[in-house]
């Protein structure tokens, strides 16, 4: 298969970055974070991505969406990257989307995929309990109960989590807290009894959450999958994120790029365009070749998931950490090079480039950062 975007992809490639740029330009992260509001992302921006058909991506026509792949979903993440837009769409689109589709039970996809489609509902995955991303550690518990179960425990670093109206949470109804065993999924309304939500700014002005399980019982309908079987339904979500993530940081990369190209050709320094000096040129250089590497590989990491229809295997999971781990690597490249290059207006926060950087620290954290993906890429290709 061609590493290249056929028409239609292109086509949604450029819908996307042409409704990002009109509706969702960098300033406008800066007006939300500057007012600290309270959802963190506009409502409105969000019925529009619907109206648009992005929401739908990754949901099946018979559920009310596109029916398309990872390909598609990320050329939307790319603008989302390019544009630093703040929208639920990679908790509700991409992780919850994906997760539901493929392993919800009917009953479930009835109920949650056409209003995630019509960007009626926001959902994110509860997984992580500690600063670093490491799935398999679970402590929260879910218990029998009755015909269902109780959980207790916490959940930290929750994407959206203080604005989703439902959760999908992870939690372990057996085995020992480092193992892959007896992970379970369970689906959880936000406002139910025993869960306490706290709102956490990052340092990119996005949000996330922290959120606190105590007594909460649930009925056996909220289990998704089979009970402590979840392991390969999360690593399957988690490997869409993964992709997902890579193309978001695929689009940071290029506009840092693009915006400090365009710098070095009107900065003038000792009477010259400082885009003139060979030294700029040849970081500029590599810092394209880069960027172009990246790109390919992120293309056939999402053509492999497509391929495999989401189910997973070891060589398209491979695949995906290595885009993950490469894609954080560039973009932070591509950062860092533009900051240095804009010189000291570059440190400013009136000077957008900042935005740029502390986005694709953020990105490049979230579900494993650059050394996690290398090492799980060495594991799963049996190094």
């Amino acid at each position: 298969m061609a590493i290249l975007l056929n028409q239609e992809q292109e086509m949604l490639r450029d819908s996307a970055m042409v409704f990002l740029r009109e509706n969702a330009p960098v300033s406008q992260l800066r007006k939300l974070r500057d007012s600290g509001d309270e959802a963190g992302f506009s409502r409105e921006l969000w019925q529009g991505f619907a109206d648009m058909g992005f929401t739908g991506v990754l949901i099946p026509e018979s559920y009310g969406g596109l029916g398309l792949g990872h390909v598609e979903a990320g050329v939307v993440m790319e603008a989302i990257g390019r544009n630093l837009g703040a929208v639920p769409f990679f908790s509700t689109a991409v992780l919850s989307a994906s997760l539901l589709a493929r392993h919800g039970r009917d009953e479930q996809k009835q109920k949650y995929l056409p209003a995630i489609a019509a960007g009626k509902i926001v959902m994110t995955l509860a997984l992580d309990e500690s600063s670093k991303h490491r799935p398999e550690q679970q402590a929260l518990r879910a218990t029998p109960n009755g015909n269902g179960f109780r959980l207790n425990g916490a959940k930290t670093f929750v994407v959206d989590g203080h604005v989703a109206d439902t959760l999908i949470v992870v939690a372990r109804t057996s085995g020992k807290e480092r193992d892959s065993d007896g992970i379970s999924l369970f689906l959880i309304d936000r406002n139910a009894r025993g869960v306490a939500v706290e709102r956490t700014a990052m340092v990119d002005a996005h949000n996330a959450a922290r959120i606190f399980f105590a007594d909460v019982d649930l009925d056996a309908a909220a289990l998704i999958g089979a009970q402590g079987e979840g392991w390969s339904i999360l690593e399957a979500a988690l490997d869409a994120g993964r992709v997902a993530l890579a193309s978001e940081l695929l689009g940071i990369a290029d506009e840092a790029f693009a915006r400090t190209l365009d710098y070095l050709k009107e900065r003038k320094q000792f009477g010259k365009i400082i885009g003139e000096f060979q030294a700029l040129q040849h970081r500029a250089a590599h810092l394209y070749t880069e960027i172009e590497i990246t790109r390919a590989l992120i293309l056939r990491s999402q053509q492999m998931l497509d391929e495999g229809n989401g189910k997973g295997n070891d060589n398209a999971s491979a695949m995906a950490s290595a885009a993950k781990a490469r894609a954080g690597a560039t973009a932070a490249l591509a950062v860092q090079e533009g900051v240095q290059m804009h010189g000291g207006i570059g440190m400013t926060d009136e000077f957008e480039i900042g935005f740029f950087m502390k986005r694709q620290r953020v990105a490049q954290e979230l579900l494993g950062d650059t050394n996690y993906h290398a090492d799980r890429r060495a594991r799963l290709s049996a190094y």
